[in-house]
């Protein structure tokens, strides 16, 4: 694809985001980056079997790494939530992965006027049992296993839906706190939230293909939430705040901004692509995301400028960022996961631009 191209296509997603993404438009936008004349035909047994690869799954992760490296400074110790013990701490096996599900009441820990700008959830991994271990083939040496977090929304219907947060390597030999950035499942429940805990699962898998790599991962035990589990360090979600009364975003809207009074500013405007029923199943990750848009209004230049071909001044998009997204994709009969950031989704700054 030459420049020319790119730069329509850039042009084109900032366009849909000063227009405040309307259904249609937004659609269009996605489908013209793809290079699609038409939503694919995509149900929801076409996710039935699927399986994200590794390759796409660790080219997700790494673009959201760096889409948090420009996370704000400056926050503050919220908080160290311990999780709720009981029944919540299960943890269930099966012949591929093992799954560690995770409680925490996340209800009054975050303080009023603040943003969550960074959470972690600490894991502590047991040292290794020997005796878990397969006997040793003429394999190759397996020395990781690979453990990922996901975000659980439970459903009205009484279905999880999950949603990839984070996913690393964990060597297998190795014992201690293993740290996972969630900050993108604090924000997920703050949007989500009906009262209840924040659930998150932990998937810990074989480094690569295999049943020996299944079984060398199966090895790692990270302590549950389950009171009867006497291990030390039980999992804690650690949260950072920002005050937003000391240090608020440059150009983010207060509460005038609701009643129409702000000048140019930054307003929230969160889409949830699980919503869209386009892209329920098209897009697999993110389940959302916070895409603000500009609000307010401009002082307008003096009369006798206008003559000289100023026009008027509007808050439009002055800054804007990537959003990586996972998708799928139809070939002939197959169908399969890619994964790519789509530019200018998430408005960064606003400011006053004047027409002409």
């Amino acid at each position: 694809m030459d420049l020319r191209c790119v730069w329509m296509l850039c042009m084109l997603c900032l366009v849909i985001t000063v227009q405040a993404f309307t259904q249609e438009g937004f659609k269009e936008a996605f489908l013209k980056q793809l290079g699609l004349s038409e939503i694919p035909k995509l149900h929801k047994r076409d996710l039935a079997d699927l399986v994200i690869p590794d390759h796409v799954k660790n080219k997700y992760i790494s673009m959201l790494k760096r889409q948090r490296v420009k996370r704000r400074a400056l926050p503050s110790l919220a908080g160290i939530l311990r999780g709720i013990p009981g029944n919540a701490g299960e943890v269930l096996y099966s012949d591929t992965a093992t799954r560690q599900n995770l409680i925490f009441d996340m209800e009054g820990r975050i303080p009023k006027n603040s943003e969550v700008t960074m959470a972690e959830l600490k894991l502590f991994k047991k040292p290794l049992d020997r005796a878990n271990l397969p006997a040793r083939q003429s394999h190759r040496p397996v020395s990781n296993a690979r453990v990922s977090v996901y975000w659980v929304q439970r459903q009205h219907d009484g279905t999880n839906r999950t949603s990839l947060i984070d996913s690393r390597l964990v060597p297998i030999r190795e014992s201690g706190w293993k740290n996972f950035d969630v900050t993108q499942a604090v924000h997920y429940w703050l949007r989500n939230k009906r009262r209840e805990p924040m659930f998150l699962e932990v998937w810990i898998e074989g480094e690569r293909v295999g049943s020996y790599a299944s079984e060398m991962a199966k090895a790692v035990r990270f302590t549950s939430q389950d009171p009867k589990d006497k291990a030390l360090g039980k999992p804690e979600l650690v949260l950072y705040t920002l005050n937003l009364e000391d240090y608020e975003g440059p150009g983010d809207c207060r509460e005038e901004a609701m009643l129409g009074k702000s000048t140019c500013c930054r307003q929230e405007h969160y889409i949830s692509f699980r919503e869209l029923s386009w892209a329920r199943y098209w897009i697999i990750e993110p389940a959302g995301y916070q895409a603000y848009r500009c609000s307010g209004g401009c002082l307008q230049p003096p009369s006798p400028l206008w003559h000289f071909g100023y026009g008027e001044r509007t808050c439009a998009v002055a800054e804007s960022s990537s959003l990586p997204m996972m998708y799928l994709v139809k070939r002939g009969n197959r169908t399969e996961i890619e994964a790519a950031e789509f530019p200018n989704m998430i408005v960064e700054r606003c400011s006053c631009v004047t027409d002409g």
